[in-house]
């Protein structure tokens, strides 16, 4: 059964509009037990849905905490590699500053010397960068490869293939396997 029900709208025009609502009235239940079972069903549905949104809010908290957690961790744990990275060429750079003195105080027959001293020194240096997983691109003999060197010039070399690296002007290198620096090279182009 459907109930009409007029109403008039004025608007600040001093127009006005007839509206006609209808609105359908609820028919009365056929079986009250078949209602009870639905009502409990639908209380059980609600406590379940109720359960699951706690559920899902409790993990979205988790997950969130579990990220800004692994970011301060990340945070934390580059700091501590950079300090140890830091720790390891102190030494480097003592022995610099023990070479530039060593330059000041030198006359000429001590160029010998200091040219040993810087060679440690360089010696030095490889070793801790190597400790720490840098790696020197080897281009001796080697064929050209745009992954790991940039060509910054050609040569002819008939005694060499085309495309074989005829000198290294800037040495490239490797960290953990990725280039980091490629090697500046020049290739052998005879045609």
């Amino acid at each position: 059964m459907e109930e009409e029900k007029k109403v008039v709208v004025n608007n600040e025009d001093g127009d006005s509009a007839e509206i006609t609502l209808q609105k359908k009235q609820a028919e009365p239940a056929v079986d009250e037990k078949i209602s009870e079972d639905a009502a409990d069903e639908l209380e059980k549905l609600k406590a379940e849905l109720s359960a699951k949104d706690e559920r899902l809010l409790r993990l979205s908290a988790d997950f969130d905490n579990f990220r800004k957690r692994t970011a301060r961790e990340k945070t934390e744990l580059a700091a501590v590699i950079e300090q140890a990275f830091l720790k390891d060429l102190l030494p480097l750079l003592d022995n610099l500053s023990r070479a530039t003195e060593a330059a000041e105080n030198a006359g000429q027959s001590d160029v010998e010397t200091l040219r040993k001293g810087i060679e440690m020194i360089k010696q030095e240096t490889v070793a801790v960068m190597g400790k720490h997983g840098l790696e020197p691109i080897e281009t001796s003999e080697k064929m050209f490869d745009p992954n790991f060197h940039q060509a910054v010039g050609t040569v002819t070399d008939e005694t060499k293939a085309d495309g074989t690296i005829a000198a290294e002007f800037q040495r490239g290198y490797i960290a953990r396997g990725r280039v980091i620096r490629p090697s500046m090279v020049q290739v052998v182009k005879n045609s």
